[in-house]
């Protein structure tokens, strides 16, 4: 099979302050530093919309792609090193993996020195294969959709009768765990949050949900005019509370009858890292988060937001995030006020 990897290199400026290449571009600030917000269609080529991987974050593990594809187009990548949850953000297609062989049964290493995930056993190096047909939905305002897991070291190929948008959210992993479809009636919505902090997570890659090496990914939709990743938190220490996570966020922001929408997000940092962004951000942005105080996710009014978080990190496979205690006290507040009615907008709460 032919097709893309999940890395790459190579960087020129675009003379705007940031540079970009060609295959596997960095996005980066001229000083060398990698410029956190990534507009739309700076970093992808061909079929993809959005490519970024460590190499471009200046980090280790979380990763992002978005493929856009016509009616009856394929798209075929390596995962090499990296688990990768497949995602349709508007229409519906086919994923189909062939991992990579093993030499040996029961706890043999596959290609490139990963373990045979619970104990199985491959006969004469045979291969694993996956297949799902993804119903998806026609835009992620719309529905929950279903998606599917694709291990390490295989062969990933997705097809699309329609066409449509994919995301795959990839980890750099240690183990190549079984190919997976994530059915929608099985993801967790849950609703956080009350008053003009109310939004809706979809956890369609959490514990609990999906098994996975390190990979954590969910869906955010906050209805206009709200503010969600509220109160400020953050997730770049290992310590009782907290863990190290590096974190992208992708944007899609619900069009309004002029045009499309905008919507902001904040990031700052510490007097130790420091940092200080506020992005505006539009349908296909990406904001990059590697260390620091990150929300509010801004909802501007009349435009409902949607982003999708992708995270990893060395560590326990788990999210556990930091308020800014300077504003951590909203959270007393909510007791007090209902839940925005205009939630869920996808799917059924499932959380209490």
């Amino acid at each position: 099979m032919t097709g893309h990897v999940l890395a790459g290199r190579g960087r020129v400026s675009d003379g705007r302050g940031r540079a970009v290449g060609g295959p596997g571009r960095v996005v980066a600030d001229l000083d060398g530093s990698p410029a956190w917000h990534i507009r739309a269609g700076s970093t992808g080529e061909g079929r993809e919309t959005v490519r970024v991987t460590p190499q471009h974050a200046g980090w280790e593990f979380s990763a992002l792609r978005v493929v856009e594809l016509p009616p009856r187009a394929r798209y075929e990548c390596a995962t090499e090193e990296f688990e990768v949850v497949v995602l349709p953000l508007a229409g519906s297609c086919t994923v189909e993996a062939v991992a990579g062989r093993a030499e040996l049964a029961g706890g043999a290493e596959l290609a490139g020195g990963a373990e045979l995930a619970g104990g199985a056993e491959l006969a004469g190096g045979a291969e694993l294969a996956g297949r799902a047909e993804l119903a998806g939905r026609l835009s992620v305002f719309a529905a929950l959709s279903d998606c599917a897991y694709v291990p390490r070291d295989s062969e990933l190929s997705l097809t699309s009768e329609a066409g449509g948008r994919f995301a795959l959210a990839s980890a750099r992993a240690r183990r190549a765990l079984p190919f997976r479809h994530v059915r929608s009636a099985d993801i967790a919505v849950e609703l956080r949050g009350t008053g003009a902090c109310s939004r809706q997570v979809n956890n369609f890659a959490m514990p609990g949900i999906l098994d996975a090496d390190r990979l954590l990914a969910c869906e955010v939709l906050t209805p206009s005019g709200n503010w969600s990743s509220y109160p400020p938190h953050k997730h770049d220490e290992d310590r009782p509370g907290e863990c190290a996570l590096e974190e992208i966020y992708y944007f899609e922001v619900a069009a309004g009858p002029a045009g499309p929408g905008i919507a902001y997000q904040r990031v700052y940092g510490t007097p130790q890292r420091p940092a200080d962004i506020l992005a505006e951000v539009r349908t296909g942005d990406v904001v990059m988060i590697p260390h620091g105080w990150h929300g509010p996710s801004m909802a501007a009014p009349g435009y409902d937001l949607y982003y999708l978080n992708v995270m990893a990190g060395p560590g326990r496979r788990e999210w556990l995030a930091r308020d800014d205690p300077a504003h951590s006290w909203v959270r007393s507040t909510w007791p007090d006020q209902p839940v925005d009615p205009r939630l869920p907008m996808t799917g059924r709460r499932t959380n209490p």
